[in-house]
């Protein structure tokens, strides 16, 4: 009922205070006077009380002291409030300062204004609070509460408690906040209890908790790991704050306030990297990004465009994808130092085009086929596309003096049992063989290579590669497909019991290859610490529990067999591989064999034009006859394995 009052006009809240400001100066008067009423000078008292009423009414309107909602009382409110009555009742001081010192009487006892100014303060706060306290009484006395602890006991946990206070439709009761910092441990927030964190299972037990809320961005990782799987164990749902930048004018609004995304549990520490390292190296270039409207390449892009380069250039074939890319930076970059060129990767006289127009100092390969399943049904087009395209720029690269070339891989490639990742360890050898043989040879190339000797271009390309495993919230990796399935109310589909993959955040693996790509001196294929790997049965649960459903209950779990080509785990080196460290922690060279140039290209030409003819038996026959590590898996062409 209460709850439902409307918000009283500020007339009556500015009448009221004007009230109390006349009760407290009577107050004072009394007090002096021992409340002896004959003792009461009523001519005084009367001018006093006009006076300072006026006073006080001229300055609440001033600072605004009245135009608080009551209910949702606040500190700034107090302020406002102290400031008015320090201002009033401070400039009577003076005007009775100047009469005492031209000789007349004062006009009130400066005892009187002191005692005014501390009762009148102390009624305007003292109504506000219990106005306060009264609605939040009412607010809580309903049943059926959700009942939540608040994670962090700091300036965001603050915030989140406020959300809910001043929203009557929010149905939860703050119970206890909780903190590891120990020097908060028993004091209280706003009458609500700080706990140790460390008890937090004895807490869950005793005030039968329903949400707990993260309300801290400090928490560690593996931390907030433990906790979460505390909660979900005992059926409390898991909520999350948004982050500062989030917030409307400071505040949080309760529609912000969501469950916990599997992708905050996946997250790890924030990487570092060299920004001014990279800023100097990139420092007006011209960068061309391929596959830029891809989720690798448009992160890519989005962070170059943090740094001051000289051109960026977008180069994808696919138009929606490059034109909603190029609306996001218009909208987001002061700078407009992007370009964005429709493309085809496998085009070479395309590619011709842009490199003799734009001549990029720097470029980063992204554009890939990369969807395992695909690429077992259509082994051609993941030669034209992987290994023809990478090729093609690569080429480019070379005649038209590129300084670097950052080339994007995959674990995939490494023991591939799938065409896809045979396919980008094809690119890979390509790409560093070239590089070894534009630098550590005479400079003489045949066929496709001889028009360096031609255009005199000095080939000094440097070629590396980096490689990594399964990006969060990549187009079709498997956390999106199973948010929708959840939606869809189920089934999940997981293809193995045992399947297990590595996970890495986009912007944490593309300030990765930004890093490799300026510490690279050519010829490396680096590799990224892509921390524990993760069981995909037990990531499907853990999605089900934090959408505040039970696994195989609410939502069941389905096992649909291992796809073509499709590996139970992968790896980021094979087994004649080792890794050397860099001065970055994350970042790994791997010892990988190497390729005589002059070996594989008659090869891969070979295999380029089995490819165009869409022959894809004979294609796969030669993508294992070149990389012999390649064994096929549950797929069409695993006969092929004991011919090779």
């Amino acid at each position: 009922m209460f709850t439902q009052i409307n918000i009283v006009p500020r007339w009556i809240i500015f009448t009221l205070d004007l009230a109390i400001c006349i009760v407290s100066l009577t107050f004072a008067y009394l007090l002096k006077l021992n409340f002896d009423l004959n003792a009461l000078d009523y001519v005084e008292f009367s001018r006093n009380v006009l006076i300072l009423t006026s006073l006080n009414a001229v300055v609440f309107i001033l600072m605004k002291s009245y135009s608080g909602i009551i209910r949702y009382t606040s500190a700034q409110d107090s302020f406002r409030i102290v400031y008015s009555i320090l201002f009033s009742n401070s400039l009577y001081f003076v005007v009775n300062m100047i009469f005492v010192a031209t000789g007349s009487h004062a006009l009130i006892p400066t005892t009187v204004l002191v005692v005014n100014a501390l009762t009148c303060f102390g009624l305007l706060i003292t109504y506000r609070i219990l106005i306060k306290y009264f609605f939040m009484y009412i607010k809580n006395m309903k049943l059926d509460k959700v009942k939540v602890m608040i994670y962090g006991a700091g300036e965001a946990g603050i915030l989140t408690k406020r959300t809910f206070d001043h929203d009557p439709k929010v149905n939860k009761r703050i119970v206890a906040f909780v903190d590891d910092d120990t020097r908060k441990v028993g004091k209280t927030i706003e009458g609500i209890i700080i706990l140790d964190a460390k008890n937090l299972e004895q807490i869950i037990a005793k005030h039968e908790l329903e949400e707990i809320i993260f309300a801290t961005y400090s928490i560690p990782a593996d931390v907030q790991a433990n906790i979460v799987d505390i909660c979900l164990e005992n059926g409390i749902k898991v909520l999350n704050i948004p982050p500062p930048n989030a917030w409307t004018g400071g505040k949080i609004q309760p529609g912000q306030i969501k469950k916990l995304n599997i992708e905050d549990l996946l997250n790890r520490k924030s990487i570092t990297i060299d920004i001014d390292g990279i800023g100097s190296q990139l420092k007006d270039k011209r960068i061309l990004i391929t596959g830029a409207a891809g989720s690798i390449g448009s992160e890519i892009v989005r962070q170059l465009s943090k740094f001051d380069v000289g051109l960026i250039i977008l180069c994808d074939q696919s138009e929606t994808g490059l034109h909603d890319l190029y609306l996001e930076l218009t909208e987001s970059t002061k700078n407009k130092n992007f370009h964005a060129f429709i493309g085809d990767v496998r085009d070479d006289k395309r590619m011709e085009n842009l490199f003799s127009t734009f001549k990029p100092h720097y470029v980063y390969h992204a554009g890939a086929y990369k969807h395992v399943p695909l690429m077992e049904d259509n082994p051609s087009e993941a030669i034209k596309t992987n290994v023809l395209g990478t090729k093609t720029i690569a080429d480019k690269a070379v005649k038209y003096g590129v300084q670097k070339f950052v080339m994007i891989s995959t674990d995939k490639a490494v023991n591939p049992t799938n065409v896809m990742g045979a396919s980008k360890r094809i690119a890979e050898i390509y790409v560093q063989s070239l590089n070894n043989s534009l630098h550590h040879k005479d400079h003489v190339f045949s066929n496709g290579l001889s028009y360096i000797n031609d255009l005199d271009v000095k080939p000094i390309t440097k070629f590396i590669t980096t490689r990594f495993g399964n990006v969060l919230g990549s187009n079709g990796s498997v956390i999106p497909r199973f948010k929708a399935q959840i939606e869809k109310g189920g089934p999940i589909t997981v293809t193995h019991p045992e399947i297990t993959r590595y996970f890495m955040t986009i912007p944490e693996a593309c300030r990765l290859v930004l890093e490799a790509g300026c510490m690279g001196e050519g010829g490396e294929i680096f590799v990224f610490d892509m921390g524990k790997s993760v069981k995909i049965v037990d990531l499907a649960k853990k999605m089900i529990q934090l959408a505040g459903l039970v696994p195989n209950q609410d939502i069941r779990i389905e096992y649909s067999g291992l796809r073509p080509g499709e590996k139970l785990y992968e790896e980021l080196l094979n087994d004649n591989e080792n890794t050397m460290p860099t001065h970055h922690s994350k970042i790994m060279i791997g010892k990988v064999r190497e390729y005589e140039f002059d070996e594989i290209q008659n090869q891969i030409y070979n295999l380029i034009d089995s490819a165009r003819r869409s022959e894809d038996m004979q294609v796969v026959r030669l993508m294992k006859e070149l990389v012999k590590e390649y064994k096929s898996q549950n797929s069409i062409f695993e006969n092929l394995d004991a011919k090779v």
